[in-house]
């Protein structure tokens, strides 16, 4: 992927929506039909019904959805769903616009959420509580290449991956040989 630099609002960038009522599936399936590259975290889960045991797919995260346009583009989603989605934005001195995401860290996000490793805690923003260790950068295993903080949950060393501003994700835990300092 590459990194786009400066403002420019005709660059395709990722954006993130807050998705009310579970309709992030349905949201994304709109998207994806008007050409609009979507993400959708999700991950399987089992369920037992009549003795037998049924595999589902299911989002990761049940209220968000990245995609993948301009900005011009990104306030129409919001316009034209009013009501279903907020778009995460940002105040600037001109005013709100919307957040765009940087490449680099939606990569390293869906590097860690789609990998099917168990384990993966869902925290609702990039609170700077998850913040407190040395950023890192993991070499092995099924998170190879993700780079983020590590943080103390529940007693586990883990990585915390975030897209700023909007959510983190923690993994499972991560043993020592597996992670390199980044300076």
């Amino acid at each position: 992927m590459t990194t786009h630099s400066g403002n420019d609002s005709t660059l395709p960038r990722w954006y993130a929506l807050k998705v009310f009522f579970n309709r992030a599936p349905a949201i994304k399936d709109t998207l994806t039909a008007k050409g609009i590259e979507c993400y959708l975290p999700t991950h399987t889960i089992a369920e037992e019904r009549d003795g037998k045991i049924l595999r589902k797919t299911r989002p990761l995260i049940a209220s968000l959805l990245f995609f993948r346009t301009d900005s011009h583009t990104a306030i129409a989603v919001q316009s034209e769903n009013t009501g279903k989605v907020m778009l995460y934005t940002r105040i600037t001195p001109d005013g709100r616009i919307p957040a765009a995401i940087p490449d680099k860290e939606m990569e390293i996000f869906r590097l860690v959420t789609s990998s099917g490793a168990e384990g993966l805690e869902y925290l609702p923003d990039d609170s700077p509580r998850y913040h407190t260790g040395d950023k890192v950068r993991v070499t092995g295993g099924p998170f190879a290449g993700a780079e983020g903080h590590i943080a103390r949950i529940r007693g586990d060393r883990r990585l915390v991956v975030s897209v700023r501003g909007v959510c983190a994700v923690a993994t499972a835990y991560i043993p020592q040989c597996f992670i390199e300092p980044i300076t």
